[in-house]
């Protein structure tokens, strides 16, 4: 598929944080035979893109019919998506529609377990992959019981939410936030030292895969939350983190672009705390990713 014979990108979610780190990325390259297209539930104009079409939420029954008609309209080359929500979605209906390499990511069950935090930390400890010690939030009857299980601070997350919202740290029996935990969120123990976000690429193709170690250097909620600052750390810096990650996806079965959150524990010891398979906010601080997808693009 190509528009006037110029390749064309679409990106979904052009408008939030993960669409603009890639708009950033593609001014520049979008000179000559390249255009970028956006998508997005608010159609505002975002550096990088030529426009930005509306589409309807991803839990829109709308949601397949409209990116459907986007895309015969758009013809793009290829689709990066990067909404969390719609990514089993998109990937069931990729495959319904034929779109075949055009469509960059996982299959829907990898991206629908990475969507989930809890079936993402069953599915990394049942692999023997490093996470921190968890269980479904209401295997606790109180905040007290949770922090007498950890014998210390945990973490609160919704199983199914983005980035870094709905993330609380718990370290007090009588902390309100518990009146709002149920059987949708999942705990964690509390891993208090240094945070990275690995940038990963894994080919669909050739299974080969590009690491780039990010540390957060300051967060939204202070302890949690999205990165507010990123350091990109010198290749061989943090090598167990590295390997952590590349172990991630593989455990999962991800493939394209994978942002995700990793935390030291006490010890020293990293683990993974949440997964996300597609580009992420911090994205433009490792832009090898997207050269590496760029470079699997299909002629």
């Amino acid at each position: 598929m190509s528009a006037g014979g110029r390749r064309t990108i679409m990106v979904t979610g052009a408008a939030g944080p993960a669409g603009r780190a890639l708009g950033a990325q593609l001014v520049g390259r979008t000179d000559g035979d390249l255009r970028a297209v956006g998508a997005d539930l608010n159609p505002v104009p975002v550096t990088g893109f030529e426009t930005v079409e509306a589409v309807p939420a991803a839990g829109d029954p709308r949601y397949e019919p409209a990116m459907l008609d986007l895309i015969a309209r758009v013809g793009p080359n290829l689709v990066i998506p990067t909404v969390s929500e719609e990514l089993p979605r998109i990937a069931v209906l990729g495959r319904a529609a034929g779109l075949g390499s055009t469509l960059v990511g996982s299959t829907a069950s990898a991206a629908a377990v990475a969507g989930d935090k809890l079936l993402t930390m069953w599915t990394l400890a049942r692999a023997d992959v490093a996470v921190p010690a968890f269980a479904p939030a209401d295997a606790f009857a109180s905040a007290a019981d949770a922090l007498a299980w950890a014998g210390g601070p945990v973490v609160v997350k919704p199983r199914v939410a983005r980035g870094g919202r709905g993330v609380h740290v718990v370290d007090r029996p009588d902390d309100p936030v518990w009146e709002q935990v149920d059987a949708a969120w999942v705990v964690q123990v509390f891993a208090p030292a240094v945070e990275y976000s690995p940038q990963v690429y894994r080919s669909p193709d050739t299974g080969r895969t590009v690491v780039v170690v990010l540390q957060k250097a300051a967060l939204e909620q202070g302890l949690v939350g999205n990165a507010t600052a990123v350091e990109r750390l010198p290749e061989g810096a943090a090598p167990d983190v590295a390997a952590l990650a590349l172990r991630t996806v593989e455990a999962l079965d991800l493939v394209g672009p994978v942002d995700m959150d990793v935390r030291r524990l006490a010890d020293g010891v990293p683990v993974v705390l949440e997964v996300n398979a597609r580009f992420g906010a911090v994205s433009a601080s490792a832009p090898e990713i997207l050269d590496a997808l760029l470079d699997d693009w299909p002629a």
